[in-house]
């Protein structure tokens, strides 16, 4: 099976040192992976390589069947979405809701001349109601809350109906009510036929939605567990990975941690 993104012993390097790597993975058709790590695990950098935004030092990436430095990235983006922290900070907070969904469809983060069709419009508010944010459509981006920028983010990423989706921790900084709401919308989104293979980076195995089917741990850069998720998701992986003595359970797809005393 053709992967629709494939690392091949990919290293980046910044200041001597290496921040990834290598690591050689691949994502393919129908699977949804969650990539979890402590901080400075590598998981940006990573994210960044599979959204086509970074340049290895070392190694192959490929993307869409396309490597990198032989294609042209403005192409291949509209095929990938991303939602970040990172993409956060180029989002016009003066720009409209509607229009920051919008203009992905030329992706680009902030509307200039060009012109839109009924069906992109419809797409549009569509994206918006299935993360419960249609009524923003009129507001400012710069006048939501943390949780409204997070699912109007995705809904933007989701514009060009992609064939990867790629979300950086879309339920940091919620509160309870929130993260469920937004990974069940998740969960949900991704259940439908034809739904894209998608990437998760947390921090929190509580933020894994149900359905994922893969995981990847990352630790000093490096793959140090990956696989199908319940043989990755395991105290002995998790405890060994940050250095804890926890208790990992799994129940009806969601997992959780506790402290063992």
């Amino acid at each position: 099976m053709t992967a629709l993104l494939e690392l091949k012993d990919v290293v980046v390097t910044r200041e001597g040192r290496n921040i990834l790597g290598p690591i050689s993975w691949r994502l393919e058709p129908g699977q949804r992976w969650v990539i979890i790590g402590p901080n400075g695990a590598g998981k940006t950098t990573l994210l960044q390589l599979l959204g086509a935004y970074l340049h290895p030092t070392k190694g192959e990436v490929r993307v869409l069947g396309n490597r990198i430095g032989a294609v042209d990235l403005f192409e291949l983006r509209p095929r990938i979405g991303l939602a970040s922290s990172a993409l956060q900070e180029l989002l016009p907070a003066e720009e409209l809701v509607m229009d920051l969904v919008l203009t992905a469809a030329y992706a680009i983060a902030g509307r200039w001349n060009e012109e839109y069709d009924l069906w992109d419009e419809s797409r549009a508010k569509a994206l918006l109601d299935i993360f419960g944010v249609r009524e923003l459509a009129g507001r400012t981006y710069g006048t939501l809350s943390e949780g409204e920028r997070k699912r109007v983010q995705i809904a933007r990423s989701l514009m060009t109906d992609p064939e990867v989706l790629l979300l950086d921790e879309p339920a940091a900084g919620l509160d309870l009510g929130g993260r469920e709401d937004i990974l069940n919308r998740i969960s949900n989104y991704l259940d439908v036929e034809n739904s894209p293979a998608s990437i998760i980076v947390t921090h929190h195995i509580e933020e894994i939605p149900v359905g994922t089917t893969h995981a990847l741990l990352l630790k000093d850069g490096a793959d140090f567990a990956s696989g199908e998720i319940a043989q990755v998701i395991t105290s002995i992986n998790l405890n060994s990975l940050f250095n804890v003595n926890v208790e990992v359970r799994n129940e009806d797809g969601r997992y959780t941690a506790l402290s063992r005393r």
